[in-house]
């Protein structure tokens, strides 16, 4: 049986990658920063590397100018709206690629409504996933069905409202401003990576 050959673009931390090489794939990363998990990781534009015969392609545009969270910038007039344009078009390089099946992650923004990718598939949260942790991601898949949760972690109450670990009782990040606080809060969690490895590989082998 061939081994499934896994390509995910934009991403430098290795945690999906590593998770389809534990399931048994041929998985690469690939990201304009070095890796920081080791190889294999592919150091560079993911457009050298895109035509090259992937069963799967699982990528993680950057979200800055496509999360609900930061698009208050551009509607106020303070940043250039084609930021966004350009951003919704890379995320449809990617969704057109040529693969077997392909996954798109991203936080809760304007792709649902501005790009040819249409409502996410599905919306998760890691808190299904084994994880004391609250974070919407939108996830669009074509060619694989969809996650099904793993482990429910129960939140705290605050007032009768939800609030785990990661969120202050208001509902805000507990993440402080930090030069890195893009890559901590973009990190895909493990129990996340897993559940993708985990449920996925065997539809992929099955192609073949």
């Amino acid at each position: 049986m061939k081994i499934p050959r896994v390509l995910v673009a934009c991403e430098h931390t290795g945690a999906v990658r590593n998770a389809f090489i534990a399931a048994g794939c041929d998985a690469v990363s690939c990201d304009l920063l070095p890796s920081t998990a080791g190889l294999p990781h592919y150091q560079g534009d993911v457009r050298d590397v895109l035509a090259l015969g992937w069963d799967l392609i699982v990528a993680h545009p950057p979200c800055t100018y496509l999360s609900s969270s930061g698009m208050h910038w551009t509607v106020r007039g303070l940043r250039d709206p084609k930021l966004t344009t350009d951003a919704i078009a890379f995320a449809e390089l990617l969704w057109d690629a040529p693969a077997g099946a392909t996954v798109i992650e991203n936080p809760v923004g304007c792709l649902s409504t501005r790009s040819k990718l249409g409502p996410a598939t599905q919306i998760i949260q890691p808190h299904e996933y084994g994880h004391d942790a609250s974070k919407r991601t939108c996830l669009w898949i074509k060619g694989l069905p969809a996650l099904v949760p793993t482990q429910h972690v129960a939140p705290r109450l605050v007032n009768g409202r939800p609030r785990w670990a990661n969120q202050t009782d208001s509902g805000q990040n507990r993440l402080a401003p930090s030069p890195d606080r893009w890559a901590l809060r973009s990190a895909t969690y493990a129990g996340i990576a897993h559940a993708m490895a985990a449920q996925w590989t065997p539809y992929l082998k099955a192609m073949h």
